[in-house]
């Protein structure tokens, strides 16, 4: 599926529907370059959940957790893994096979380690389309 958005708003809304869909056990990863809207999305899909507080990048803490929500949400950012046994380290599994919605920023950094079902957000700009336009693809495995 293909989703073409001209407004942060209509990302962020679009990351609401699939956290309003989430179930447990879900696994989301998020791709796209820097400055493409992944926090955006992400903030999204924490309101889908239920999640009220304040949603960052854990770009330094590798996840974040949030459990105030219908779901835990658990908020990967893989960007500065240098090893993928750094995610064993933190129990990656735990939070990926249990009961609560992953999403993890950089994924393609850690296909090895991801679980033989997913979906793929995919976000990208075309300038050619205006500042604010975005293409973002979704795809199960």
């Amino acid at each position: 599926m293909v989703i073409e958005t001209n407004a942060e708003r209509e990302t962020y809304e679009l990351g609401v529907k699939l956290g309003e869909k989430s179930r447990a056990g879900q696994v989301y990863t998020l791709v796209g370059d820097l400055g493409v809207g992944k926090t955006v999305f992400t903030k999204g899909l924490a309101a889908g959940l239920g999640i009220a507080e304040p949603v960052s990048s854990p770009t330094f803490t590798i996840v974040q957790i949030y459990e105030e929500g219908r779901l835990p949400f658990y908020h990967f950012d893989v960007y500065r893994i240098g090893d993928v046994e750094e995610m064993e380290e933190i129990g990656y599994e735990d939070y990926v096979y249990g009961e609560g919605v992953c999403l993890i920023e950089w994924a393609d950094l850690i296909e090895e380690l991801l679980p033989e079902h997913y979906t793929e957000v995919k976000i990208e700009k075309n300038l050619e389309n205006g500042f604010d336009y975005r293409r973002i693809s979704i795809c199960e495995y």
